[in-house]
């Protein structure tokens, strides 16, 4: 497989047929938004510091690639334009996971989904943007009403579902262990579509579809398409 959050990865998912991506996005300290999942980059970069405090200058220097392996070495951290450009030459659908730092929730959720209406404008298909953070979610709605939204959960906690319903959801996308088909049916009775990742199983894939699942988010392109 490809390093995560590249363009390499996306590429490589559209050779094995794919047509629907996710990708994690962050916001640079001068305003870029761009690809990565965690607050550090150390793992996929081997640099040092916290992305969101690096101008998008010195973070599209980084070599995003020689972690996942040599063949790969040199390539770089995508902005999300970059990823809005690969969506459109290949009429493929995104969801957009905002993974903000910690205390970062309401200006990366705004800041990203104002940048993803402006990539996706006049498209007849728009991105999902999913999130954790329900301040992030909050912020988007706020910034770009008109883009569908959907929550991210690991564990369900009391008002999950009334938490999806406030934040004006279309979807919740969640751990495939919380799923069975009771939680399907409940979603569904609610108008809301049901996600799970990251599902890499092909008899958990076949429990989740059994059940109604209406997508199955997979890093194992080879084996899932």
């Amino acid at each position: 497989m490809a390093p995560e959050n590249t363009l390499a990865a996306f590429r490589l998912g559209a050779q094995h047929g794919f047509r629907a991506f996710e990708c994690d996005v962050k916001i640079s300290a001068d305003g870029m938004a761009f690809l990565l999942h965690d607050t550090e980059l150390k793992r996929t970069t081997g640099e040092p510091g916290i992305a969101e405090e690096q101008p998008w200058a010195q973070l599209s220097r980084l070599d995003a690639g020689r972690w996942h392996g040599p063949e790969y070495a040199g390539e770089p951290i995508p902005s999300l334009s970059d990823i809005a450009r690969f969506c459109f030459e290949t009429d493929s659908d995104l969801n957009i996971e905002i993974k903000p730092s910690p205390g970062n929730e309401a200006h990366t959720g705004a800041s990203v989904a104002s940048e993803a209406a402006r990539l996706w404008v006049e498209q007849a298909r728009v991105p999902l943007l999913s999130s954790f953070s329900i301040s992030a979610l909050e912020a988007a709605r706020a910034a770009a009403p008109h883009l569908p939204r959907a929550l991210l959960l690991d564990e369900l906690l009391p008002g999950w579902l009334e938490q999806a319903r406030e934040l004006d959801c279309c979807a919740v996308v969640m751990d495939h262990l919380l799923l069975d088909a009771s939680v399907v049916d409940r979603l569904h009775a609610a108008g809301l579509f049901v996600m799970s990742y990251t599902v890499n199983d092909a008899a958990v894939a076949e429990r989740l579809l059994r059940w109604g699942v209406d997508g199955l988010i997979t890093d194992v392109m080879d084996r899932a398409a």
